[in-house]
Formats: structure tokens, sequence, C-alpha cells
């Protein structure tokens, strides 16, 4: 039922608790711990939380993650094989980090905030959002391989959206101060991508007849597209959405973004928002990853001089995405805004603030950010 290992030397704590199902309580403070967030959230979070944090961390960041510690890893023994003193060998590692400028809420004129409603602590409770601006997507295929790369993000890090949902806006179209709300099936309406405006229940039924009529066609089992997260929703009496200041539906997770707030070739700036029904870490860590690629290919885009592209985006989920800057050519580092956004509760008490000074460290081989 409880566990008190208060100020004793550990350094680590094992994923394992996580699947205690027993354990109540738990005192970890006074330990010098290397993980700062968790030294952090031992000292000021509940029990349940710790865990929660705990079971996200031994689960693992995904396939990709662990491909990236362990190119990390190796990057470091190679240099430490050097000599050293290369101190020109770091300044060119160190010009060709991805740059990304912070902009705090207090800096902020007139900042974004969410307010998230009551119910959807029992739904989807967990939601991380930002702003992200100087974008350029207009050259060539440059909004194809944005929309590949979040698609393959789903289905890596988000492990086929049952870990975690990603949202992309077009920011001009988002109309704030936003509500993370709930609603009943047959009351949410969205007009869903490429769709006409729909009820969230009729919106399900469709698609469910076109995954029968899928699977007819093609003779198998597997799905396509929003098809396979249907099952994501069962037992819900009620659905997680994002509600604009003027009542409009701009997302649906984990099933769709509106028509409203859609991103186009001339989109610069984006409201980027990360929900999961099981962790809040998940999310941070699926925003982090996010922002990366989004400046990895910002930088691919700025780097490959493109002629402009058609604005057919039928096929922009489709086919393979070079996420890698090009190489061999003089690093162009005109960095990202990310700005500061707040998820509070209905009395306004801050319940989130993203990205925090935590945030974005994972990727320190590879981002310089300037806070």
């Amino acid at each position: 039922q409880s566990l008190d290992v208060a100020n004793n030397q550990l350094r680590e704590l094992p994923a394992a608790l996580a699947d205690c199902p027993r354990l109540k309580e738990a005192n970890f403070r006074g330990n010098q711990l290397k993980d700062k967030r968790l030294e952090k959230m031992v000292n000021g979070c509940q029990t349940k939380a710790i865990l929660e944090y705990l079971r996200a961390r031994g689960r693992g960041r995904g396939k990709a993650e662990s491909a990236r510690e362990e190119a990390r890893k190796k990057k470091r023994e190679k240099q430490q094989k050097k000599d050293g003193g290369d101190g020109e060998q770091d300044d060119l590692e160190e010009a060709s980090k991805l740059l990304v400028k912070v902009l705090h809420v207090s800096e902020n004129p007139a900042p974004l905030v969410v307010r998230a409603s009551p119910g959807v602590r029992d739904v989807r409770p967990f939601i991380v959002c930002c702003v992200l601006k100087g974008v350029n997507l207009k050259p060539g295929n440059a909004l194809k391989r944005f929309l590949s790369a979040q698609t393959k993000l789903h289905e890596d890090i988000c492990e086929k959206r049952t870990a975690a949902t990603i949202a992309t806006h077009d920011l001009q179209l988002v109309k704030g101060p936003l509500t993370y709300d709930v609603q009943p099936p047959d009351e949410l309406k969205i007009m869903p991508l490429g769709r006409k405006e729909i009820k969230a229940k009729d919106l399900l039924r469709q698609l469910q007849l076109e995954a029968e009529e899928q699977r007819k066609q093609k003779k198998r089992q597997n799905v396509s597209g929003l098809h396979k997260y249907l099952q994501l929703l069962d037992g819900k009496d009620n659905y997680p959405c994002l509600v604009d200041a003027e009542g409009v539906v701009i997302s649906f997770p984990p099933i769709t973004n509106s028509e409203k707030t859609k991103i186009r070739k001339d989109t610069r700036d984006l409201f980027l928002e990360v929900t999961s029904d099981s962790s809040l870490q998940i999310c941070k860590e699926v925003m982090d990853t996010l922002i990366l690629k989004i400046a990895e290919l910002n930088r691919f885009t700025l780097e490959n001089k493109e002629d402009s592209g058609s604005d057919n985006e039928s096929d922009a989920l489709c086919g393979p995405v070079n996420l890698n800057p090009s190489q061999n050519v003089q690093p162009t580092n005109f960095p990202l805004v990310v700005e500061q956004v707040r998820v509070v509760d209905t009395d306004g008490n801050l319940k989130v603030l993203y990205p925090s000074k935590t945030d974005l460290t994972t990727f320190s081989s590879l981002l310089t950010v300037i806070r």
C-alpha cells in the first residue's frame, strides 16, 4: 500500500514501480535523482502522477527515440576518440544545430490560452499545446513532406495514435481563447478534413461503413486512413474536442482536425496540439519530437531550392519523406519561434505550460534552444 524511501542515496527509480497496482502512497523525497524533472515531481506531485511518469519512461519513447539515443551515443564516443582539442569541429557541430527560440508568455502581448473543462478528466485528460512561427511550406513539396512526417509520427512515437494524437492548425484561422472539452456524440459537430460538417456519431458510422467496403474490395482485414482509429473511441459516452472562441470544433482527437483550420502552402504560423488518454509526459515527448521534425524540414526546404509546387494536397499523406538536412550544404539557421501556451482549468489555475525549462532538452545534440 505504501513505500517510504525518503532521504536515501537513490539516483534512479525503477519503471517497474508503475506496475505495482496496490502502491497508493510513495515518498521519494530527499534523494539526488539523475532525472531532474522526476526529482521535481517527487517533491511536489502525487504518487499517481509519479508512477505515470515512470510508466511512460519504462515503456520507452518508441523505436525512433531509441535509435536516436544510440546514434548520439556513437557520435559522442567517436568524438571522444579524437584528441578532444578540436575546437573547429565543435564550432562546426554547433553551427549545424537547428535553432529554436522560445517566446515566454510574459513576453507575449497576446498569448493563446487553452481552458480545460472538468469533463476531459474521464475521457482524454492530457493536452499540450504551443505556437510555432516561421515555417515555410510554399516551395515544391514542402507541405507534402510536412504532412507525411506527421503521419509517420502517428505510426511511430504515437504508437498508431494509441499513446497520443497530433493535431496541427493554421494559427491565423484559430480563434482564441480555446476550450478543451467533451461533448456527446450526437451533439459534437465538426467539418472534418476534406468533408462536409457532420455530427461525430454520424462521422464514425460513415467511417465504419467505408472501412467495411474497403475490406470487401481489398479482401483483407487491414484498413487505412482514419478508419484505423475508430476503435479508440469504443465505449465512450462523450468525445473529446477542442473548441474555438466562436464555438466551432477545430479538433476531434484521435480522429480528425477541422477543415476550418487546415494547413495550406501559404501557412506560416502553426498552432500545435498533442493529446493523450494515458500520460502528460507522452504528450510532451511527442511535442518535442514534432518540433524537431518541423525544424529539420524547414532547414531542408531552405537549403534545397525548389520551384513552387501545385496546391493539390490529395496525395500529401503518401510516400516516403526525407527528414535529414541535406549534406554538404552551408547551414542556414533562421530560428523558428516557439510561443508558450498555457493550459488552465476552469478557475484559471495552471495545468501545464509548454515549453517549460525542462522541455526540448532531449534533443540538445540536434537543437539549440534560445530561452
